[in-house]
């Protein structure tokens, strides 16, 4: 439950500026740090932090416990004496406000793998430390070692078509000793993801700046979760989903979403105390100071669809854990106390968008959960239907300009604001709709409402058009660019700052 008012920005760490290609945790994280600091702002929210596979969305990992070794700043490890100044230069891209993974991919991981054997093979000062990360994270850290291991003996190819050095189950043979030496520098890798990161933490809280992370309902099919825990999700015996996730067909979408993420067997994880979702929980609580849980809905009830549908249409709604498994986790999970002016109870924010019934609205509210406003979605409104009032909303909950999904605010006033004269009058009843500062004009609506939590996108603090979009839901190649854009240096500027800094006091979220 929040029970403070505060604001914030939404930004993932690989839209920071830097000279590698890639935002990441080291210098550009600090000054944005220092940027939210000098706006008066007490929250980021960043994306999913896990290692990101094909597409190179965060809502696609390898693992629900590692994180992203492409993060990990590469003047962090020269400042370690992992790296030698003079090797940093062979990181170094071009600047654009474009990520390239591709390139970055080509650049970095060479760097990261030189780094990772070092601190394997080297006795020095951080030998201790990685000695004691890999046997307090041995649970997830020797289970994902190994998958990546033995999918890299596999061409990348998913666990279910691994035909080197697994036995009949897919499971590592006794014999493949020749892996030993590459799950070490998965090992590596994570613990230096997991060390910067604290440090980044730390500076967050001297700063005042709590953090937000995410969570994804469900996880990827190819992952050491899945491939590990078998048991926890519905496969048959070749390994393969019988049924995937998804949403059903509504106004957005004819044919509804099909997601292909593997269901959870419910009954088996109740049976199991749900211990994998609470180490799941603490593990992203030990990064951030609260979590958004996506596609709240599917704790209800969810959408399932036999595997193999090309659509979602053919697939049925089934109970979900429901209250017996958000009361496990409110009993295991407390907020930081770094987060406890602001949040009392579960850390968790319920993204309850789209099509939601009042069940599920129920199971939010028992939890104290706050859910989420959306303005983009609320406003202008449809004809002759009330449209909920900003200065009305529910006091716990998060409100939105938009978020890592919409298009920017100045993207969608132009696209599905100003073409449609009815929108604009309707949507003029709450903001003046000047263009040249519609996102500010936003952002201050977002800031004056009632809800305790206000976050925006930073692209809309720039006021930018939808060439600073991060995703367009259901798409994908390069046409559209998901998950690619980041800040150039100096775009965010002093006088922003200030101006958002004016916003934020004058609404009492400072």
């Amino acid at each position: 439950m929040l029970i403070g008012r505060a604001s914030g920005l939404l930004l993932h760490p690989t839209s920071l500026p830097n000279p590698y290609g890639i935002g990441d945790l080291g210098p550009g994280a600090l000054e944005f740090l220092d940027w939210l600091a000098a706006a008066r702002q007490r929250v980021w929210q960043v994306l999913p932090l896990g290692p990101t596979d094909h597409g190179d969305s965060p809502y696609q990992s390898p693992s629900a416990f590692a994180g992203n070794p492409l993060l990990i700043s590469v003047d962090w490890l020269a400042a370690d004496g992992l790296l030698d100044p003079g090797e940093l230069e062979a990181a170094v891209v071009p600047a654009t406000n474009r990520v390239d993974f591709a390139e970055v991919r080509r650049r970095k991981l060479l760097l990261l793998g030189i780094a990772a054997r070092r601190l394997v093979t080297a006795h020095g000062h951080l030998t201790k430390d990685f000695e004691e990360f890999c046997r307090q994270q041995a649970a997830w850290l020797d289970d994902y070692a190994m998958f990546m291991s033995l999918r890299s003996a596999n061409s990348d190819r998913a666990w279910c078509d691994w035909t080197n050095l697994v036995d009949g189950n897919f499971r590592k043979l006794t014999a493949a000793e020749g892996t030993h030496e590459l799950e070490s520098i998965y090992r590596a890798l994570q613990f230096l993801f997991f060390r910067q990161w604290h440090k980044l933490r730390a500076e967050a809280q001297q700063r005042g700046i709590l953090l937000v992370g995410d969570v994804p309902i469900y996880v990827s099919y190819d992952s050491a979760d899945v491939w590990s825990h078998r048991e926890f999700f519905p496969l048959d015996e070749a390994g393969r989903p019988t049924s995937v996730a998804g949403v059903p067909p509504d106004y957005f979408a004819a044919t509804g979403q099909l997601w292909n993420n593997p269901l959870y067997h419910w009954d088996e994880l109740r049976r199991d105390g749900y211990r994998w979702w609470i180490s799941r929980m603490q593990a992203t609580l030990g990064l951030v100071d609260m979590v958004r849980l996506d596609h709240f809905r599917g704790f209800e009830a969810y959408w399932s669809i036999p595997a193999g549908e090309l659509t979602a249409v053919n697939g049925q709604w089934i109970p979900g854990p429901g209250a017996d498994f958000l009361q496990t986790l409110a009993s295991h999970l407390q907020p930081s106390s770094a987060a406890a002016p602001l949040i009392s109870g579960l850390p968790v924010i319920a993204e309850d968008l789209g099509m939601i019934t009042a069940p599920v609205h129920e199971l939010r509210k028992q939890f104290g959960l706050p859910g989420m406003n959306v303005l983009q979605f609320i406003l202008p409104g449809e004809p002759h239907e009330p449209t909920p009032d900003p200065q009305a909303f529910d006091p716990n909950s998060v409100v939105y300009t938009g978020t890592h999904d919409n298009d920017t605010t100045l993207g969608w006033f132009r696209t599905e604001i100003l073409p449609r004269h009815d929108r604009l009058e309707r949507l003029r009843r709450w903001m003046p709709c000047d263009e040249s500062r519609v996102s500010w004009e936003l952002l201050e609506l977002a800031w004056r409402s009632a809800s305790h939590l206000a976050v925006a996108p930073v692209q809309d603090v720039l006021g930018l058009d939808t060439t600073a979009r991060m995703n367009t839901p259901g798409t994908f190649g390069a046409d559209y660019a998901n998950w690619q854009w980041r800040l150039t240096p100096g775009q965010l500027t002093p006088e922003a700052a200030e101006k958002l800094a004016e916003i934020t006091t004058a609404t009492g979220r400072a």
